[in-house]
């Protein structure tokens, strides 16, 4: 049996982007949105919005030429809890064409698809209201049979757990931060625990959940978080019976741990700079139910075209042209179709100088400019040698011009010899 686990897709994230051009669409991948008008139905959307979607693509035609068993998505469709009509049919488009090859996707709702308030409808409520066989959508923490064409597997759903869900006793209420923060914990914990008791040891079985784990290494998703995390300890996963562990919510791809296996697959995109160097992808998982549990599972990451972040970073020296010096710093770096912002560091005067149209001039092939940011570096000013009462005017004045660091030596000399010649006529005796 062979999975394909993603997550972390956030339809909707259009930062860096710009209004779509016939040349943008006809760069395109062939196999982005096939069948559709690309000119018609694409033109003037979010540049990045294409990104997200032909990353998507790339993800759904590997599934369908591999002939996989199951798509297992934990977490996070859309960046917003309220996605636009335009992202939900872009989104619902991709599953139907994996559904329509036979393949089952199953659905975990991350915190970006939860609604503000309880009672209100997730952002993937729509796929069960159509009553798909092929699509399961799990919004609760519970075990789940999903039928696939190489046999049953077991999924437990850990989608994103709201405080307010775990917080209904009045014990919980009058709990310190700390104290909350493990309460929440332990709740989760029992009740993973509860899931796992009811696992059929012969049936494969993975846990999906939307959750920080203990020992993961976050990135932008800090930045865009709409509620607070809780963590859970890589040990309330690694249940007993359970072949896979697959996880969401952190954007960076990593392993947590390998018995068994608990994977962050990442995000299919990068969403901003601080994912410059993160490669972006999916993982597939292959089970081996013939196998005795914890040694059913091979797992690997596949790569996806993502669109590349590139800073540059110039420092301008004593005596050097800023601009010359930054168009050589570009000159240097693979711009092309790159979003890049450039970070000059400088004094105010070179940074007066500095010449921004022929910069941006320069990196006009770029997807977009993120920004030409100046760090302007104060001068350092001379530390004085201190000058007593006891020191003379003539070395007063020796003291002084040591630290004209930038006079020319010879104007130095001069000064230094006419100040003498002056001192000693005023100290002549009337």
């Amino acid at each position: 049996m062979r999975i394909l686990h993603f997550a972390d897709l956030h339809i909707g994230v259009e930062t860096h982007g710009r209004p779509a051009t016939l040349e943008d669409l006809a760069a395109l991948p062939d196999s982005f949105a096939p069948g559709l008008d690309r000119e018609r139905t694409y033109t003037g959307m979010s540049t990045r919005l294409l990104d997200f979607l032909a990353a998507f693509d790339a993800l759904v035609d590997f599934a369908i030429r591999e002939r996989v068993d199951l798509v297992l998505f934990s977490g996070d469709a859309y960046k917003s809890r309220n996605p636009t009509q335009t992202h939900q049919r872009e989104f619902a488009r991709r599953i139907a064409r994996l559904t329509s090859a036979g393949i089952p996707v199953f659905l975990l709702t991350g915190n970006h698809d939860m609604p503000h308030a309880p009672g209100l409808a997730t952002a993937l409520d729509i796929f069960p209201t159509l009553s798909h066989p092929l699509v399961h959508v799990a919004d609760t923490l519970r075990l789940h049979s999903v039928q696939t064409t190489s046999g049953p597997i077991q999924v437990i759903s850990l989608p994103w757990i709201r405080r307010s869900a775990l917080l209904a006793s009045e014990d919980a209420r009058s709990l310190s931060p700390d104290a909350l923060r493990r309460h929440i914990e332990d709740r989760i914990t029992h009740r993973l625990q509860d899931a796992a008791s009811a696992l059929d040891p012969s049936i494969p079985a993975v846990v999906a959940a939307h959750v920080t784990v203990q020992g993961a290494t976050v990135g932008t998703e800090q930045s865009m978080m709409l509620t607070q995390d809780h963590v859970l300890m890589p040990s309330a996963l690694a249940l007993p019976g359970v072949d896979y562990v697959a996880l969401g919510h952190i954007h960076r791809h990593q392993p947590i741990s390998q018995r068994p296996p608990m994977v962050y697959p990442g995000s299919l995109q990068r969403v901003d700079f601080s994912e410059e160097d993160d490669e972006k992808g999916f993982c597939l998982v292959e089970l081996n139910a013939s196998e005795p549990p914890g040694q059913r599972v091979r797992w690997e990451f596949v790569p996806v075209p993502a669109r590349p972040f590139l800073t540059i970073d110039v420092q301008i020296d004593q005596g050097e042209d800023p601009t010359q010096r930054a168009l050589q710093a570009v000159a240097q770096r693979v711009v092309r179709d790159a979003i890049v912002r450039l970070r000059i560091r400088l004094t105010q005067d070179q940074a007066a100088a500095l010449n921004d149209r022929a910069i941006h001039q320069a990196l006009k092939e770029a997807h977009s400019v993120a920004g030409v940011h100046r760090e302007i570096v104060r001068e350092r000013r001379p530390r004085w040698e201190s000058i007593s009462t006891t020191t003379s005017p003539f070395e007063a004045l020796e003291l002084y011009l040591r630290q004209q660091e930038k006079a020319d030596p010879a104007i130095r000399e001069l000064a230094l010899r006419k100040g003498r010649q002056l001192i000693d006529e005023l100290s002549k005796p009337d």
